[in-house]
């Protein structure tokens, strides 16, 4: 779904119209207010956000929705007639994902859409990681098995992300000591092996995922991906 948030009627269901015959689901606004209420029970994938609206202005609005938990992450493209480059810095530094300036084309509003959604989706995976049934979300800072959260602590969550980051390389105990513990810690390679113990225990079933590369370290092998 697309919220469109636009005051002028002819534009806005034309927007509706374009993007709904090319596929994609759509839902128009007038204002903020009903908008905002809509937010409440469908969370769309894009917002299209006009500037100049009666009530709260987009600027406003995109402000709104980048500061609160649950919108933070929705892309917004601002859609506006105010086309100077000040207009578009300030939109783009208030969160903004993409800019486009009236009057424009049909098709290349569609076009800017499917590119933001294609980034945001690349942008989504690289923040999930999975190795066989241990699932890893950098966002939620989480670790789940079968969808049941695994209670880590720092060290254990870095040095698995760590190993999951780089799959099927094989790091040493001096790397894994250097990356989560710093250049300036004091410790001896010794304790990694104890984290990586500790580590394997909590995965339960799963912390064979974690493999020993005698005489050089650990890695997490590709086989293990589903």
């Amino acid at each position: 779904m697309i919220y469109c948030i636009e005051d002028d009627d002819n534009i806005r269901e034309l927007v509706v119209y374009t993007l709904e015959s090319t596929g994609l689901k759509a839902r128009g606004f007038s204002e903020s207010i009903s908008f905002m209420k809509a937010l409440e029970s469908v969370r769309p994938q894009l917002i299209l956000l006009d500037i100049m609206l009666p009530g709260e202005d987009g600027l406003t609005l995109l402000s709104k929705l980048k500061k609160s938990s649950r919108t933070k992450d929705i892309p917004v493209i601002m859609v506006t007639a105010k086309g100077s480059e000040y207009d578009k810095v300030i939109g783009l530094d208030s969160g903004a994902d993409d800019y486009l300036a009236k009057p424009f084309g049909m098709m290349e509003l569609v076009s800017r859409i499917k590119a933001v959604l294609r980034r945001t989706e690349r942008n989504a995976e690289k923040d999930v990681m999975c190795a066989a049934e241990v699932y890893m979300n950098l966002k939620k800072h989480e670790v789940t098995i079968d969808g049941k959260p695994v209670a880590l602590t720092l060290k254990e969550f870095e040095l698995l992300k760590c190993l999951m980051q780089n799959r099927d390389i094989v790091l040493t105990r001096d790397q894994l000591l250097e990356n989560i513990w710093g250049y300036e810690f004091g410790g001896e390679t010794r304790t990694v092996d104890v984290h990586i113990r500790t580590l394997r225990q909590k995965l339960g079933d799963n912390g064979g995922i974690i493999e020993t590369v005698r005489g050089i370290g650990y890695r997490i092998g590709g086989q293990h991906e589903r």
